[in-house]
């Protein structure tokens, strides 16, 4: 009998342990999904959207401010919004059918109409919102940049894009404003305080193109991907 018990208490030993080790199991796998995500070593006051992002990239350090000579940062800019609404759910392409058409030439469906707390994500997504019928990525991007000739969509159109990253960017401790006399007008420049998260983001952009580029688009970061596409238009 005794020995019968001694068996019974082996067993349920067995059992605990086991069920002790599938739990400790999955909080493996949930500190090695933490560790893998690139997002989770930002705080809050330093974590940017992809807009912000592809603007830090462009701008250059001392001076603070883009180019004179690149005009594809105001398209790649209105892009990165499509593709942060993408990412947060609220909008969606519409399926590809049987036609195999470019993501370009793809219509812009609405997924989601809740608010996401970014006063520019907000506006472009009532913008999709109000649209009927749908249009299409480039449509999109041309509505939003006011590059369109047709009158009746310039309303569609995100002002100054530019500085309200710039100033989101500067509350955020990653950049500074001054003033820049160009002899013959003044203009707001906002130069690079905390070279840190641009280091960063420079790595991260380095290591999807290097070190985690995988053939299977499917198989990649999102976000990564929108960075080093909206990358070439900086």
């Amino acid at each position: 009998m005794n020995r019968a018990e001694g068996l019974v208490q082996r067993k349920n030993v067995n059992r605990d342990g086991a069920h002790g080790g599938k739990g400790s199991d999955e909080d493996d796998e949930k500190r090695s999904a933490a560790e893998e995500d690139p997002e989770d070593g930002d705080s809050k006051e330093t974590r940017l959207t992809l807009m912000e992002e592809v603007l830090l990239l462009g701008l250059k350090d001392r001076e603070g401010y883009t180019s004179f000579w690149n005009d594809c940062i105001s398209s790649g800019l209105r892009g990165c919004i499509l593709i942060e609404l993408s990412l947060r759910g609220r909008i969606e392409l519409e399926k590809a059918g049987m036609r195999r058409r470019s993501l370009a030439n793809r219509k812009v469906i609405l997924k989601n109409d809740a608010p996401t707390g970014d006063v520019l994500l907000d506006e472009a997504l009532k913008h999709v919102k109000e649209m009927d019928p749908p249009e299409t990525v480039q449509s999109w991007i041309e509505y939003l940049s006011g590059e369109t000739w047709n009158p009746l969509k310039l309303r569609y159109q995100l002002r100054n894009v530019r500085e309200r990253l710039a100033k989101n960017l500067v509350e955020k401790g990653v950049l500074t404003t001054e003033k820049q006399n160009f002899i013959l007008f003044d203009m707001t420049t906002h130069p690079l305080t905390d070279g840190t998260a641009k280091q960063r983001l420079i790595k991260k952009v380095q290591d999807a193109m290097l070190g985690k580029w995988v053939n299977d688009p499917h198989r990649m970061d999102k976000r990564q991907i929108g960075r080093a596409s909206c990358r070439e238009r900086v």
